[in-house]
């Protein structure tokens, strides 16, 4: 298994990190501060790294400091036995720029899976709470860290996607309408769309399995968990689904079926878990979840990803807290990122459990200390 280690990261002016460097431990990083000192935004760093967006959900300009025109995340890394330099640049009103060993990445997508990533956040109870895009939206991600095939299909589907929906709006302002040109983009979706769906399949088969022994290894329990993938194409091939709802879409003037309204749906004991599970219960199975996806990422890539835990006390208690860091103080694991705002707290567990690692506190006044 090849190793996936950021040796150092440089932040220049990313939020309100106006000039900060770290000196990274290869297994375990723990993060400490009050809430306001900028914990969370050097995971999001790592995620912009590997991502070229952030976790958070704010767009290029709301992530340089206020006042500033730019901002820059570098990265040092050691990455299948060779050492390199990574870094995104933010320019405001200008398209952001990766390089990768000083060589600009020409298009954004080509960088999708150099430097994987899987983030545990608070943020993640929308995969319970929100609508369907919020869950295809981790789909996506994790797929396309790992699967060049799929990114593609995504990009090209969705582009065909827009386009139809677009003609569709045309043809109800017209008073017109012309099946052939539909068809042009229905078959770009029905080619993309076939293999966006066999690629969600297989990875769904993939990941119950081991929600379900990551679950029970957290909760210390054996409740049934269960991540079903929901989609019109299990019944009919998307060709079909799209004739079925023509006249429909027409009134709608929006494409209504098809891999853009696929879902998943997660299950406690055979009910669904935003209905029955607690909240100790629904972040036990959030984080199984995500060691799951972690998991399937190593495998496929032949390295692990970064493992970038936040604010992991939030609504776990102390031993389902110590459950997860032995889990991932194992050698399947490999760099971990951690964020507390206790850091006597986390140097009890961390001496406890035998971490190896370095803790950073990150002081009122921005200055980084090393315990």
């Amino acid at each position: 298994m090849d190793k996936l280690i950021i040796s150092a990261l440089e932040l220049t002016h990313f939020k309100n990190h106006r000039s900060t460097h770290w000196d990274f431990n290869e297994k375990v990083n723990i993060i400490t501060g009050n809430n306001g000192n900028g914990k969370t935004n050097v995971l999001d760093a790592l995620h912009y790294l590997s991502l070229t967006r952030s976790y958070l959900g704010s767009t290029d300009s709301q992530n340089i400091t206020h006042g500033e025109s730019m901002a820059l995340i570098k990265a040092n890394l050691e990455r299948k036995g060779g050492d390199h330099s990574l870094d995104i640049g933010l320019k405001k009103g200008q398209k952001k720029k990766i390089r990768v060993d000083g060589k600009e990445v020409e298009r954004l997508a080509d960088h999708i899976g150099y430097l994987p990533v899987v983030m545990i956040s608070p943020m993640d109870r929308d995969l319970i709470l929100d609508a369907a895009e919020t869950r295809r939206k981790l789909v996506d991600a994790t797929i396309s860290q790992n699967s060049r095939s799929y990114l593609n299909a995504l990009m090209n589907y969705n582009k065909a996607l827009s386009q139809r929906n677009t003609t569709l709006k045309y043809f109800a302002s017209n008073r017109t309408f012309d099946a052939s040109l539909l068809a042009l983009y229905e078959d770009i979706m029905v080619e993309e769309g076939t293999v966006i769906f066999e690629h969600r399949k297989s990875f769904t088969e993939e990941l119950q399995p081991a929600i379900q022994r990551f679950y029970e290894v957290l909760s210390g329990g054996k409740e049934e968990v269960s991540v079903k993938y929901k989609s019109s194409l299990h019944e009919k091939g998307l060709r079909e689904l799209l004739a079925d709802k023509l006249d429909k879409d027409k009134v709608l003037q929006y494409t209504s079926v098809g891999t853009h309204r696929d879902d998943l749906v997660f299950e406690l004991g055979g009910y669904p878990i935003k209905r029955v599970g607690s909240q100790g219960q629904q972040k036990s199975f959030l984080i199984a979840l995500k060691l799951a996806q972690f998991e399937i990422g190593r495998k496929h890539l032949g390295m692990s990803p970064l493992l970038l835990l936040d604010d992991i006390f939030d609504k776990l208690d102390e031993d389902r807290v110590a459950n997860l860091l032995q889990l991932v103080n194992t050698e399947d694991f490999g760099q971990i990122f951690i964020t507390d705002t206790h850091s006597q707290r986390m140097k009890e567990l961390s001496e406890t459990l035998k971490l190896q690692h370095t803790t950073f506190e990150i002081q009122d006044d921005g200055t980084i200390e090393a315990l």
